[in-house]
């Protein structure tokens, strides 16, 4: 995106000395290229590093060109041409103000340590996708009863407390480091019923992902709770949102765990801090020898091109992400695992064999040949005490090769995938990335990944507790999660013992997973009917229709054979986020109601401009409200919450009666609001109205922000 910039791998930013201040200027598109004006220390490496990141985000991206101008010390501009190139994409500068003005909040810390190799690479991922939800995944039960909401943030508090990680925080450096802090204050919100549909909260706290820059990679969302008999005895939803560069699935579990010890005894748990920890781990890992899982990868991962999909190549065309759910029933799941232990697998091992045919199938061979695809390992089966008890980043994606031969059987291709995973397991510290440095192409993880969901054992008398007390829970249930890969599908099983297949997919190569989940789920029902020794993998293929099947239900005459029962009613399928080809994206279309602004002071007369800050993820209201008290203008200042999911079309229609009536004259904030504010800025402009500027810090300088604000309002007005 920008001349000499066009590393495909994000680098990392050098630490900032000092505060640095943006001030940008949109200019008036589509001719006007961004202005940025630069206040404070200016590392030449932190601004190379940061142009470098988004290159390598926006790599089909035409060249920008960039200069800098020294106006003394302190104190410089830079400015982006083009040389006169047709540039279709605008220069994503606020996103570069973000980069440039990010900073760790300065509060006391007890230690830090270097990032392992997987967590790197999944904030790798997600920095290549800002604004988006990579990398962050939820899970929710229902509560039945009462619900004490002080006794519950209490509870949050004290698991934060207890464990290290969840104060937690990444630090951009040379190397990225993990930065454990002293004191983290839960992250809480209690929502009232009937303020919002589940459906619609759930949707835009995740699109709001975790800034992991910031401590505390947890939220918590209570959606109704209280006394019994309130809301009409509705039960209370509650939400957890974390981010997997600090926390996997099995971790959320273990906390949802010690929250329930903690909640059950009044609030608090007994005991200091958790030993070991993500530091000793660190610590642990580092001294691994790579050599002998060298060997291994190289030895058992196939050269060569291999299938990766399990769609048709035209499946895909549509926009934004997907996720599609599909529950085989408890009598199903059950003959499954009794099944596949009788040939000395398991449900796992299963899944895997039959996302193999799929694979097999949609790659179109007809001899033998290689398929390739990722599955994850929890990371906990290590010699390393303690780790099954410890939250943190540990479940690994790891690539998985698989030779089908159509003339082979169902039994031999299981034994093919447990050998597999018993070479694995001995190696589940190791990361992808690790495994591609090591084998070159033969490590390229496919496009897809499974996840199978083992949650830890420990929950025997939770029920009976909770009855004691006046109230009941369901398990926790994972809502699938957006990873690096175009499709990942999650298996976990129900509170009703079903086996739930939940498939989040990129519309854009996959516009509906609902036949692919189907084709999953035939596959899973009809093995334990029809595998044995003697039949052929071929003949197993032959019931995979040509043609997309109706929900749960197979083509005549293909499936099943004259006579069979036909398979349960209660295999389906619905996609919860619907969206055929062609359909934006809420999150980037702007669908989103707009956020109400908040008035934190009025002008000091009727003709007086407006300022609007706008709230960056993780900043506290108090914050916005400390720094328009420090604000000397006259104007009027105001808030804009955080648009939900970065969307800069609902702030910007929040701002328009400002803009309509000429009296915006800047948008201010604290790093991380940068991309949406000039986005805004961008948005006004184009509506043919004097675009406002821009202006970033980091959230230590506060009164500098306030002056710098007046000052550019006074510029403008």
């Amino acid at each position: 995106m920008t001349d000499g910039h066009s590393s495909p791998v994000p680098p990392q930013l050098p630490p900032r000395k000092g505060a640095l201040t943006v001030v940008i200027d949109p200019g008036r598109p589509p001719g006007d290229a961004p202005v940025l004006e630069l206040s404070g220390p200016l590392e030449t490496a932190r601004l190379e590093a940061a142009l470098a990141r988004l290159a390598a985000a926006h790599t089909g991206a035409p060249a920008w060109h960039h200069r800098v101008h020294r106006h003394g010390p302190g104190r410089h501009t830079l400015r982006l041409t083009t040389h006169g190139a047709t540039v279709r994409e605008a220069f994503p500068a606020g996103r570069l103000a973000d980069l440039l003005t990010h900073k760790v909040p300065d509060t006391p810390t007890a230690r830090s340590f270097p990032a392992t190799p997987l967590q790197r690479e999944l904030i790798a991922d997600a920095d290549a996708h800002p604004g988006t939800d990579h990398q962050v995944e939820q899970l929710t039960w229902a509560w039945y009863g009462p619900l004490d909401l002080e006794r519950f943030t209490s509870a949050w508090q004290s698991v934060v407390d207890r464990e290290s990680v969840l104060r937690a925080a990444i630090d951009d450096g040379p190397e990225p480091r993990i930065v454990l802090h002293d004191r983290v204050t839960a992250d809480v919100v209690q929502v009232p019923h009937g303020a919002v549909a589940w459906h619609t909260l759930v949707g835009r706290d995740r699109r709001r992902g975790i800034d992991v820059r910031r401590p505390g990679p947890l939220r918590i969302t209570v959606l109704g709770g209280g006394p019994a008999g309130r809301d009409g005895g509705a039960p209370a939803r509650v939400l957890l949102t974390y981010h997997h560069a600090l926390l996997d699935g099995w971790s959320a579990r273990l906390l949802v765990r010690e929250f329930y010890r903690a909640y059950l005894a009044g609030g608090r748990l007994p005991g200091g801090e958790r030993r070991p920890d993500l530091g000793d781990y660190t610590r642990w890992l580092a001294g691994r020898d790579t050599a002998p899982a060298r060997e291994l990868w190289s030895r058992i991962l196939h050269p060569g091109p291999a299938a990766t999909w399990p769609a048709r190549p035209e499946a895909g065309g549509g926009t934004g992400t997907g996720r599609t759910r599909l529950r085989l029933t408890a009598d199903q799941t059950e003959g499954l695992t009794t099944w596949a232990a009788h040939w000395g697998s398991t449900e796992s091992g299963a899944l895997q064999a039959a996302w193999a045919l799929l694979l097999y199938r949609s790659g179109g061979a007809r001899d033998v040949a290689p398929v390739r695809f990722s599955t994850t390992v929890s990371g906990r089966g290590i010699p390393f005490d303690g780790v099954e008890y410890m939250p943190g980043a540990l479940r690994s994606p790891l690539p998985l090769s698989l030779v089908v031969d159509p003339r082979s059987s169902v039994p031999e291709l299981l034994a093919q995938v447990r050998d597999r995973a018993l070479d694995m397991a001995a190696y589940e510290w190791v990361s992808a990335g690790q495994i591609r440095s090591w084998t070159g192409d033969a490590g390229d993880p496919g496009d897809t990944l499974l996840v199978v969901e083992n949650p830890p054992r420990g929950t025997d008398g939770l029920a009976a507790a909770c009855a004691a007390q006046g109230f009941a829970v369901d398990p926790p249930e994972s809502l699938g999660v957006r990873t690096a890969f175009p499709l990942t599908v999650v298996a976990h099983h129900d509170s009703d013992g079903g086996l739930v297949l939940t498939a989040c997919h990129d519309r854009a190569r996959l516009a509906d997973a609902t036949e692919v989940l189907t084709h999953s789920a035939l596959l899973l029902g009809e093995l334990p009917r029809r595998a044995d020794p003697y039949t052929p993998l071929a003949e197993i293929l032959e019931l995979l229709p040509a043609a997309p099947p109706a929900v749960g239900m197979p083509p005549s005459g293909r499936f099943p054979p004259a006579g069979a029962p036909p398979p349960p009613p209660h295999i389906t399928a619905q996609e919860e986020t619907p969206a055929g080809p062609g359909t934006p994206d809420p999150a980037q279309d702007g669908t989103f109601a707009p956020p109400a602004l908040v008035t934190l002071r009025h002008a000091a007369h009727p003709d007086a401009g407006a300022v609007c800050l706008v709230q960056s993820p993780g900043i506290p209201r108090s914050l916005y409200d400390r720094l328009a008290r420090a604000y000397r203008g006259p104007e009027e200042i105001v808030l804009l919450p955080s648009p939900p999911g970065g969307a800069a079309h609902a702030g910007f229609r929040a701002l328009r009666p400002l803009t309509e009536a000429g009296r915006l004259l800047v948008l201010g904030g604290f790093s991380g609001c940068g991309a949406v504010a000039y986005e805004i800025a961008r948005l006004v402009a184009l509506e043919g109205v004097r675009p406002p500027l821009v202006v970033l810090t980091d959230a230590t300088a506060g009164t500098a922000l306030a002056r710098t604000l007046r000052t550019v309002a006074e510029r403008i007005g």
